[in-house]
């Protein structure tokens, strides 16, 4: 391994921008058709929640910061008030990965992605 490939990052590797935002708004389609997670959208602007994911996974892969939302402690309490808990978290991830696969993205990338997602799970869910 080079040094510059040492430094790639995840959002490099994955196709940059392009990819997120391919990769977020087919999560999100998988994410609304899902009856055991679709409520807790029920009352969001679907398309400002699509640009600040876009702007979260990106900032979270290693591309440019222009992430501006809420932490995730504080972005989901409302979600945690109304029973979100590790059962909606471990769909998320499921429909996360899924859309990773179809996109054909690599099983090691996928891994990192799940990863920095998994990283994030307490505080989504307010532990």
């Amino acid at each position: 391994m080079t040094e510059e490939t040492a430094n790639v990052t995840l959002f490099e590797e994955i196709g940059g921008q392009a990819a997120v935002d391919a990769a977020v708004e087919l999560f999100y389609r998988k994410v609304l058709e899902d009856y055991r997670i679709n409520r807790f959208f029920s009352k969001t602007n679907m398309e400002e929640q699509i640009a600040k994911q876009k702007a979260f996974f990106t900032m979270a892969f290693g591309g440019p910061n222009n992430y501006t939302g809420a932490d995730m402690r504080n972005a989901h309490a409302r979600l945690v008030k109304m029973g979100l808990d590790n059962s909606h978290f471990d769909a998320v991830m499921e429909h996360l990965g899924a859309t990773l696969v179809e996109l054909n993205v690599p099983a090691e990338l996928i891994a990192k992605a799940a990863a920095i997602a998994e990283g994030a799970r307490n505080d989504v869910l307010g532990k």
